[in-house]
């Protein structure tokens, strides 16, 4: 799991002098970025503070520092919520066991209103399925067993999925912008849930099985996934274009319930023609559990 230290030397390293108007003189450097004192003097704090913010021997970061250091490292509002979680680690203990997520009842109601029109999948804060609609279960792994998210012990990780599973690399055109785009959200949630056993094991598999995934990891991106393309060469119905986007959920924050729409005639055509699929299976049971 990142610490605060391993973050800001990796925005440091990105913000050049020239930048934000810092004069070099032409003197050669030795960091690809700001120096630690560059950065606290524009910062406004000690460059010694910094230092030992920076090699993790500082016990505390006022919000106003986190802020300062925000601004001179010209990060993005979800980048300064990461670093401000990320600062918040040290009162925290270490590594603990979650129990199994379950979707909230009332997102489960919202999965069935929905029907089998909408592709439509509930995804867990470390990106589990805890459940799908036919239509979305059918878009994004109809190899995998539509009953899996039913079980805790087998239900898909769209992580895992993305670097560990040759189908779905080969069935997403845009598989490196999309997975970069869950890398930059697991550093988001490890950042946000840094005890969470769990996530810092999927973290420690995906580097040691993936090297894509450790070298996406490596970058230090961090982002939120709330709305893009994806763009499928689907095995069953060919070429499909869908946007996705992101409804969280204020009775259970960490669930986000996944949309998926079609972004031409064509792709409107192949997502009817995957729910029309489910229309010639039998009735299943009813997603809400009592």
């Amino acid at each position: 799991m990142e610490s605060l230290g391993t973050f800001l030397k990796s925005r440091r390293d990105r913000v050049t002098p020239a930048e934000i108007g810092l004069r070099t003189y032409g003197t050669s450097r030795r960091v690809p970025g700001l120096r630690r004192e560059e950065l606290a003097q524009l910062a406004g704090v000690s460059a010694g503070y910094y230092t030992r913010l920076e090699q993790g021997q500082a016990e505390t970061a006022s919000e106003q520092v986190l802020d300062a250091l925000a601004r001179v490292l010209r990060l993005d509002q979800v980048e300064t919520v990461h670093l401000h979680n990320l600062a918040r680690q040290s009162a925290k203990p270490g590594l603990s066991e979650p129990p199994p997520e379950e979707p909230h009842p009332r997102v489960l109601r919202l999965l069935e209103s929905l029907g089998e029109a909408t592709p439509a999948i509930i995804l867990g804060r470390r990106g589990d399925v805890l459940a799908w609609n036919h239509t979305g279960h059918a878009l994004v792994a109809e190899h995998i067993s539509h009953e899996a998210p039913r079980d805790p012990s087998q239900r898909p990780s769209i992580p895992r999925m993305f670097f560990l599973d040759p189908h779905t690399r080969d069935m997403y055109r845009n598989w490196h912008e999309l997975a970069r785009v869950h890398v930059a959200y697991l550093r988001l949630t490890a950042g946000r849930y840094p005890t969470d056993a769990r996530l810092a094991g999927l973290i420690g598999e995906l580097t040691m099985r993936s090297n894509d995934f450790a070298t996406m990891w490596a970058t230090g991106d961090v982002s939120d996934c709330t709305v893009g393309a994806m763009h499928l060469q689907h095995p069953t119905v060919g070429a499909v274009n869908v946007e996705y986007q992101v409804w969280l959920q204020p009775e259970s924050p960490d669930h986000r319930v996944e949309l998926y729409t079609a972004n031409d005639s064509t792709s409107s055509d192949a997502v009817r023609v995957l729910a029309q699929q489910r229309g010639r299976t039998d009735e299943p049971e009813p997603l809400v559990r009592h």
